[in-house]
């Protein structure tokens, strides 16, 4: 912190990044940290006024609004560096992936009730373990083994699409996530060698920017493929001309 700019929110209690703290406001811990999550809430956005207007099922809007509630609580976090804010930060990102889970496997799932129930109960177990235990790399463990059981599920969805456009999403979903993942480690591992640049890439907000990106890439790729599950003819179509979304057409009956 400079030693000219006291900090509004206290003593930092929570964990630590590798941009300089209060540089540009006592109010903004992490500024970078901070406003890089404002590309995450908009695209969020967008995929959330898509999925009303267009009607789809409603674990789609609520994905959207799970990705702007965890890039809202990653802001919090970033401008206070306070435990409390981190835990709003971390319990999102895991109940955004019991999300994930339930959109990729639930088609196949022959008792219906069964799977959000559990899902349920898990991501409140999870909120109130959270809330009282620090778990530290055991939370970071923990997210991970969520994110890899996506995986064979989204191959799958990927093999089984013939559509060009929405196979880009996909492709364009691994590149986000591979270059996200690469700045949360260069900026995690190589702070000491970063702070004595002239520089700070500032990769931990680089990630924050990907990761926006990334999610909007998956919820798009998985609303087509939901969308020609239930035979609603989807497309993946440009505005205005670059950015992709999907339009669906829905039988009359429907």
């Amino acid at each position: 912190m400079p030693d000219d700019m006291s900090s509004f929110w206290g003593p930092v209690t929570s964990a630590d990044w590798c941009e300089k703290n209060y540089v540009y406001s006592s109010y903004v811990a992490e500024f970078f940290n901070t406003i890089s999550n404002t590309p995450g809430i908009l695209l969020a956005l967008i995929g959330l006024i898509n999925a009303l207007r267009q009607r789809f099922e409603k674990r789609f809007s609520i994905l959207h609004i799970s990705n702007m509630t965890l890039a809202i609580g990653s802001m919090l976090y970033h401008a206070t560096l306070q435990r409390m804010q981190q835990q709003g930060d971390e319990t999102p990102m895991v109940w955004e992936m019991l999300l994930y889970i339930y959109i990729l496997y639930s088609p196949d799932w022959h008792y219906r009730s069964t799977m959000p129930t559990f899902l349920f109960f898990y991501g409140a177990g999870f909120a109130v373990a959270h809330a009282l235990v620090r778990f530290g790399i055991g939370f970071k463990i923990h997210y991970i083994v969520l994110s890899l059981l996506c995986i064979p599920r989204m191959y799958k969805y990927y093999i089984h699409t013939t559509d060009v456009s929405a196979k880009r999403l996909a492709k364009l979903y691994l590149v986000t996530i591979s270059l996200g993942s690469l700045c949360w480690l260069f900026d995690r591992f190589l702070c000491e060698d970063i702070s004595r640049w002239y520089f700070n890439p500032q990769g931990h907000a680089l990630w924050h920017v990907f990761m926006g990106f990334n999610s909007y890439f998956a919820n798009t790729f998985l609303m087509f493929c939901r969308a020609q599950q239930r035979g609603w003819d989807p497309k993946v179509v440009h505005f205005p001309g670059f950015f992709p979304y999907v339009k669906i057409h829905k039988p009359k009956s429907q």
